[in-house]
């Protein structure tokens, strides 16, 4: 959408977010200027699936506002990402390069190191067997140093799996949850809150016990 669009439709529900619960608000963007305003109303953390990368002002709106900033490895565009050549010379190694250069770009644009966290972008520009193996070897993330952002919710390679349209993919979704919890994500992604939630603290509560 243009960028007068985006902003329409994104500010007035910060606003009322903002008015209304406590918890941190992520604007999900790729433009710089929808990031500052996001910010400017009441958006605490950016989440940038091109990571910093079709806007080239979006390091220096993050270092400005203070916000904290979500990089998401992704090859291509959203509506290219899943044609053409999907294979990597190294999965987890390409990933890993990606994300440590664009964390090094966002410390030169003045954005904290503790204000950065990783996703490795499941499901984008990656087969379903790279999205499974990326949920698989999760921790080998941890080499970066920050705190690990993982999105398998409803994703097609679920669907491969368990079948059904993205509504019918709960009890996937829930195995996957779980399974990157397991494997040291610190934050999940997902469209079904409520019953993400148990999911989510039954696997904390494994990892405690």
């Amino acid at each position: 959408v243009t960028l007068e669009e985006e902003i329409a439709r994104v500010i007035p529900v910060i606003k009322g977010l903002e008015r209304s619960i406590k918890i941190p608000i992520s604007i999900d963007t790729t433009k710089a200027s929808v990031a500052r305003r996001a910010v400017e109303n009441g958006a605490d953390i950016v989440n940038d699936i091109s990571a910093m990368t079709f806007d080239r002002q979006m390091a220096n709106a993050v270092a400005d506002t203070g916000a904290a900033i979500i990089l998401m490895h992704m090859r291509g565009t959203p509506k290219d990402m899943q044609k053409g050549d999907l294979s990597y010379r190294s999965l987890r190694g390409d990933i890993v390069e990606f994300l440590d250069g664009k964390m090094e770009e966002a410390e030169i644009a003045g954005i904290s190191p503790e204000n950065i966290m990783i996703d490795p972008g499941i499901g984008f520009g990656k087969t379903g067997e790279d999205s499974m193996k990326l949920l698989k070897y999760l921790s080998e993330f941890k080499v970066l140093g920050r705190p690990i952002v993982t999105g398998p919710s409803r994703k097609a390679f679920i669907g491969k799996i368990t079948g059904g349209g993205p509504t019918e993919r709960i009890e996937g979704t829930a195995a996957a949850v779980t399974a990157a919890i397991m494997n040291g994500t610190n934050v999940v992604r997902v469209h079904d809150v409520q019953a993400m939630k148990k999911v989510a603290a039954m696997a904390d509560a494994i990892l405690r016990a």
